[in-house]
């Protein structure tokens, strides 16, 4: 029993965190494409500060590639003088300058395999939050929509004021014409009262009519 009311707490738990995340889903991905700004601008000043300390590595390289070389060609002339003090010193001294210079070739080298791929790292972060805010842009619109779309539902559900309209329209539409009662009341008078008998009468030619007719208008205006 308590592993199934443990189920229940997880389930309902898990609708509530899923409800709260489709409600404020377009916060969500503003503050998840903030956190992904602020992680590619720490990404930038990495990258920047590798590429400083390259560049300083390529000049100290180019600097010490200047000195050997400066040091080498006075070795050969001190060499040439017979100055072997001279020589066996800057020999030393060469030596060692190609093995700092070595070490800083490995060391650029280094950074400049870390610089590249660092660099790839940011243009592909750059253009992925570039398409979560195009994105955010298309979520934000169709959030929009969805929420017109919900109160228009609303409004166009049963027991609502369009409906309430609709059925007061048909009300009058279909309500009898009280003018159209009135005289279908009156012939029903004239026909139970006999009156319109001598009318009858009158328009078949016996006795004289008690009305005027269109006929009897139009032969009056051709006989003039």
């Amino acid at each position: 029993m308590f592993g199934t009311f443990k189920t229940l707490i997880i389930g309902a738990n898990a609708r509530a965190e899923e409800n709260l995340r489709d409600q404020y889903s377009i916060e969500l991905i503003d503050q998840k494409i903030r956190e992904a700004q602020a992680s590619l601008k720490a990404a930038k000043l990495t990258l920047a500060s590798l590429m400083q300390r390259q560049r300083s590595e390529d000049r100290q390289i180019e600097t010490l590639e200047g000195r050997i070389t400066d040091l080498t060609g006075r070795a050969k002339e001190a060499l040439t003088d017979d100055r072997e003090d001279l020589v066996q010193e800057a020999a030393r001294a060469i030596a060692e300058m190609e093995n700092e210079l070595t070490v800083r070739r490995e060391t650029g080298n280094r950074l400049e395999g870390r610089v590249m791929q660092l660099r790839q790292s940011v243009e592909a972060a750059n253009r992925r939050i570039v398409d979560l805010k195009q994105g955010a842009i298309s979520a934000r619109a169709i959030k929009r929509e969805q929420g017109i779309q919900k109160r228009l539902n609303k409004t166009l559900g049963g027991g609502n004021a369009i409906d309430e309209a609709e059925e007061l329209i048909a009300n009058v539409i279909n309500k009898d014409d009280p003018f159209e009662q009135s005289e279908i009341l009156r012939e029903i008078d004239t026909g139970l009262g006999h009156y319109n008998v001598a009318d009858r009468l009158g328009d078949a030619g016996f006795g004289h009519k008690t009305r005027s007719t269109a006929d009897d208008v139009l032969k009056r205006l051709q006989a003039k």
